[in-house]
């Protein structure tokens, strides 16, 4: 403050308010005048009864789902936190099974498999090490599960059977099941 010994010890907002382009300036006051300064300031000057209502909103700035704040922060599903007794636990499952899906895309990766035979070994529920019996007993098993005929009637897991049928005809024409 001009003609003020005391040291400026408060930072109080300056000018150019904070943005884009920096922090903004600051101006440095004693005690005394930072007291001055606060009861003279006011954070809502020019803006609209909406602009301040907005401003005042327990959820302001909150409102817009980025990644890392949707429920599923931007990952393949959320939690099922009942499942777990300590959130800790989910999150730890979460870690261990992305880390199982990377090891298996590895694994994947250095058989020579691509997407298409990943996704077959995944709808039939079979590892990559698996051998012809292993193939046909399990799209045996499936079928079996699935097929309306076999399942009282019922429907509704149409999709999921010609899914099966899929895949079993697509790793049925890899070398490995040939």
């Amino acid at each position: 403050m001009p003609g003020c010994t005391q040291p400026g010890e408060f930072r109080a907002p300056g000018v150019r308010p904070s943005g884009f382009d920096g922090p903004g300036d600051y101006r440095w006051f004693c005690l005394e005048h930072i007291r001055a300064f606060n009861q003279g300031y006011d954070f809502f000057r020019g803006m609209s009864p909406e602009q301040i209502q907005r401003a005042q909103s327990p959820i302001s700035g909150w409102e817009s789902e980025n990644r890392a704040f949707r429920p599923d922060a931007g990952i393949d599903q959320a939690p099922r936190w009942n499942d777990f007794a300590d959130p800790l636990d989910a999150i730890h499952a979460r870690a261990r099974m992305r880390r199982d899906d990377y090891l298996k895309g590895q694994d994947a990766a250095r058989r020579g498999l691509n997407p298409a035979d990943r996704r077959a070994y995944e709808v039939l529920g079979l590892d990559f090490d698996a051998d012809r019996r292993a193939l046909r007993g399990r799209y045996s098993e499936l079928v079996r599960r699935y097929h309306p005929d076999r399942n009282g009637g019922d429907r509704s897991h149409e999709a999921r059977l010609t899914e099966v049928i899929d895949a079993y005809n697509h790793l049925r024409r890899l070398p490995s099941f040939s």
